[in-house]
């Protein structure tokens, strides 16, 4: 089992689920974020008066899948996210130990 976690512009978010859930992905965890990569964040104008926004809002984006589908999810968020752009995001992958589902008790694969 993969804990897929994605840093992606919130923009983008409602094209992701939908991509995801028309190959079947459809659990997951969004929590909006700040944060900055290598863009060091950048400089706006409100007013006349420019101000620099060192921390840029992102989503993070949590999908708990079985090892089989890992390539199919990363495929689906990255053709879907990319714009060639900076700040496009990045994709993390972690293995999961274990995983219950609180009201059954099922456990692992079955808790997916």
């Amino acid at each position: 089992m993969k804990l897929v976690t994605a840093i992606l512009r919130p923009e983008i978010l409602d094209k992701v689920r939908e991509a995801l859930c028309d190959v079947d992905i459809p659990g997951m965890t969004v929590t909006e974020v700040k944060g900055f990569g290598k863009q060091k964040g950048h400089t706006e104008q409100y007013r006349g008066t420019e101000f620099t926004v060192e921390f840029v809002h992102k989503v993070k984006l949590e999908i708990a899948i079985s090892t089989k589908n890992l390539d199919l999810v990363i495929n689906v968020i990255s053709d879907i996210a990319r714009s060639g752009q900076k700040g496009d995001g990045k994709i993390f992958v972690s293995d999961i130990e274990k995983v219950v589902r609180i009201r059954t008790g099922e456990t692992n694969q079955d808790a997916l």
